[in-house]
C-alpha cells in the first residue's frame, strides 16, 4: 500500500460528501490501486455511517465514541496500511492535482514531509491571506514558531516521521497540529508546493479554533513539550532553541495580561509560575 488518506469527521455529513468526492476527483489516483480512504467517524449523529456506506462503498469506515480530532487522526494512524500518509480534515476538500503536485515535490527532493499552498474561503468567500501566514519549505521550524504553519489538509508525510516523533497529542483540545509541526520542523527540512492545493473552510461554528478562548494557552504547552524533548534539543541550534524559549515568554506575558483583565487568579498564577521557571 502506498499511501492512506485519513479524514477525521463529527457530525459533518454534507461537508463530508464534499471532501471525500475532491479525494476521488484526484489526477493522481486515476488507474491506482495502491492506495486507502479511512474516514474516522469520531461518534456522529448524522447519518454519516449510512451515507458512507451508501455513495462511498469504497471508503474504510471507522467509529469510535466522541474523543476529539486528535483522538480520531491517531485511530486512522494505528489502522492505516500506506507507506504515506495524507491527511484531510472533513470541512475542507483538496484540489484535483493536490497529490500529484505534492509527490512529484518528494521524488524531486528526496524529503519525508510536503506541505502545499492553500486558497481560503470565509463566509463562502474568498480571503487573502496575511503575510504573517505565507508558507515556506526548507527547515521551517523559526516559521512554525508563531503560529500553525502547515495546514492538516494539505500534508503529505511518511509514516516512518511518526514512528520518530510521535503522533498527535490527545491531551491538546485545540493546536495539536501546531505541536505535531513543531516536533516534525525540528527535526526534518520540509517540501512546499506553491500552487494552491487545498481550499480551506472558514467561518463555521464547529471549528476548534472558535470553539476555545485562549488558544496560547495550548501552544504554551508545545513549546513546553518541544523545549523538553532531548532529541529535538540536540538538533536545534542554539539560536533556534533561543527562538523557541522567547517565543514562549511572549505567548505567556500575553496570556498573563489577559489573566489580569479578566481577573483569572488561577491563570495569573500559572503564567507568573511558568514566566519564573523559563526567564
Amino acid at each position: 500500500m502506498n499511501l492512506s488518506i485519513l479524514i477525521p469527521t463529527y457530525n459533518r455529513q454534507a461537508l463530508l460528501v464534499r471532501a471525500l468526492e475532491s479525494v476521488f476527483a484526484q489526477d493522481w489516483l486515476v488507474e491506482r490501486e495502491d492506495y486507502e480512504v479511512i474516514v474516522i467517524d469520531d461518534g456522529s449523529t448524522d447519518g454519516t455511517a449510512d451515507m458512507i456506506a451508501v455513495q462511498f462503498p469504497q471508503v474504510r469506515y471507522i467509529y469510535q465514541t466522541n474523543r476529539g480530532v486528535s483522538s480520531a487522526r491517531n485511530t486512522g494512524l494505528g489502522v492505516a496500511e500506506g507507506d504515506w500518509i495524507a491527511l484531510l480534515d472533513s470541512d475542507d476538500n483538496w484540489l484535483p492535482e493536490k497529490l500529484s503536485l505534492q509527490f512529484s515535490a518528494l521524488e524531486q527532493t528526496k524529503l519525508q514531509v510536503c506541505h502545499g499552498e492553500e486558497i481560503w474561503i470565509r463566509n463562502g468567500v474568498r480571503v487573502n491571506q496575511m503575510d504573517k501566514h505565507q508558507k515556506h519549505g526548507g527547515w521551517i521550524f523559526e516559521y512554525c514558531l508563531p503560529l500553525c504553519a502547515m495546514s492538516p489538509s494539505s500534508i503529505v508525510i511518511h509514516r516512518s516521521v511518526f514512528d520518530r516523533v510521535g503522533v498527535f497529542d490527545p491531551d491538546l483540545p485545540a493546536c495539536e497540529d501546531y505541536d505535531l509541526w513543531l516536533r516534525i520542523a525540528a527535526l526534518y527540512e520540509v517540501a512546499f508546493v506553491s500552487t494552491p492545493c487545498i481550499n480551506k473552510y472558514g467561518g463555521h461554528t464547529d471549528q476548534l479554533s472558535r470553539q476555545f478562548w485562549g488558544m496560547d494557552r495550548f501552544r504554551v504547552i508545545a513549546l513546553e513539550n518541544c523545549l523538553g524533548h532531548s532529541e529535538i534539543q540536540a538538533n536545534l541550534s542554539s539560536e533556534l532553541t533561543y527562538m523557541a524559549r522567547q517565543t514562549l515568554l511572549k505567548k505567556l506575558e500575553i496570556l498573563l495580561n489577559g489573566a489580569i483583565k479578566r481577573d483569572n487568579l488561577e491563570l495569573i498564577e500559572y503564567c507568573e509560575t511558568k514566566l519564573a521557571h523559563w526567564r
